[in-house]
C-alpha cells in the first residue's frame, strides 16, 4: 500500500529520486524550507567524507540561509532514515519525513 501525497510532498520524492539516480548511490533525500524552496542531495560515500543524503539536504539548506524546515523525502531501498536529528535541530518537532523506494512509493511517514 503507498501513501498519497499532496503535490509539493511529492515534489520532495522526485527531487530524492532524481538525486539518488544521478549519483548511484543508495539514498537521496530532499527538504523544503519555510519559503517553499527546496534542497536536494545524495549521501556522499569519499574516503575523507561521509554524509547521509537528510543530513547534506538539511546542511545546503541552512547554508543557502534558512530559517526552518517543512518536510522531507528519503528514497532508497531500506526503511531506515538518517538525519532526523538535522531535520529537528532546523525545523521543530514533527515534521513529516517521507521514506520512499526507489520507485517513488512512499512506504511510510517519519516524524522529527
Amino acid at each position: 500500500m503507498s501513501i498519497e501525497l499532496e503535490p509539493e510532498d511529492a515534489k520532495l520524492v522526485t527531487l530524492a529520486r532524481a538525486a539518488r539516480a544521478r549519483t548511484n548511490t543508495r539514498q537521496g533525500a530532499a527538504v523544503r524550507d519555510l519559503d517553499g524552496r527546496t534542497y536536494a542531495a545524495a549521501t556522499v560515500w569519499l574516503e575523507s567524507l561521509s554524509v547521509n543524503a537528510l543530513d547534506l539536504a538539511v546542511a545546503m539548506a541552512v547554508s543557502s540561509g534558512a530559517k526552518g524546515l517543512e518536510a522531507a523525502a528519503v528514497v532508497g531501498p531500506e526503511d531506515r532514515v538518517i538525519g532526523l536529528d538535522a531535520m529537528r535541530d532546523l525545523g521543530g518537532e514533527g515534521l513529516p519525513v517521507y521514506a520512499a523506494e526507489p520507485d517513488g512509493t512512499v512506504r511510510t511517514v517519519k516524524h522529527t
